[in-house]
């Protein structure tokens, strides 16, 4: 469980970096950016092994009903992140759709991995999210006007998440973790 809290924390100080502490992060310049991209990398790798390796105790498992609603809401959660990334009709609801699919996803593992290693890795990527808008919306102000995108990002968008959908599942099914039950 060491190696999951070292990820989360790499990976949440680098991403809150920038705004916790501006001169710092500005000083590197653009090596600014390879570092907080080297920090994720290893933030993520930790999170991963330290995850895989983990044992905790267990609350809950895994139902037909919350795997169901678990895979929508991973559905959803792909869905805000393309969204974001062709700036589609969900952005004028949701300023930080990226942000918000980690939320939504977080939630959508915590309702099938009731053990505590799950508990560390999505509820602290979920804290992580919520913080980060907060921090994000206090440094950006008030939102600027909202321009409607043509459709041709709507679908785009939608394509884009179920591709990634179907390649995470079979990374999944790969791994021995069968989302479908």
């Amino acid at each position: 469980m060491t190696l999951i809290l070292l990820g989360l924390i790499l990976w949440s100080g680098s991403h809150l970096w920038k705004r916790l502490a501006p001169e710092s992060r500005d000083a590197m310049g653009p090596n600014g950016r390879t570092a907080v991209a080297i920090l994720s990398v290893l933030g993520i790798v930790c999170m991963v092994i330290g995850y895989r390796a983990a044992d905790g105790a267990v609350y809950w498992g895994r139902t037909p009903a919350m795997t169901g609603i678990n895979n929508l809401m991973v559905l959803l959660a792909f869905y805000l992140f393309a969204a974001s990334g062709k700036g589609t009709r969900v952005t004028r609801a949701i300023r930080h759709p990226q942000l918000t699919a980690v939320i939504v996803w977080a939630v959508a593992h915590l309702l099938v991995n009731g053990d505590t290693p799950s508990f560390l890795l999505f509820g602290g990527l979920l804290v992580w999210a919520v913080a980060e808008i907060f921090v994000l919306n206090k440094a950006l102000g008030p939102r600027g006007a909202y321009h409607a995108p043509p459709i041709k990002s709507e679908i785009i968008a939608v394509v884009a998440t179920l591709v990634v959908f179907i390649v995470a599942a079979g990374i999944h099914i790969a791994l021995g973790y069968n989302p479908f039950g």
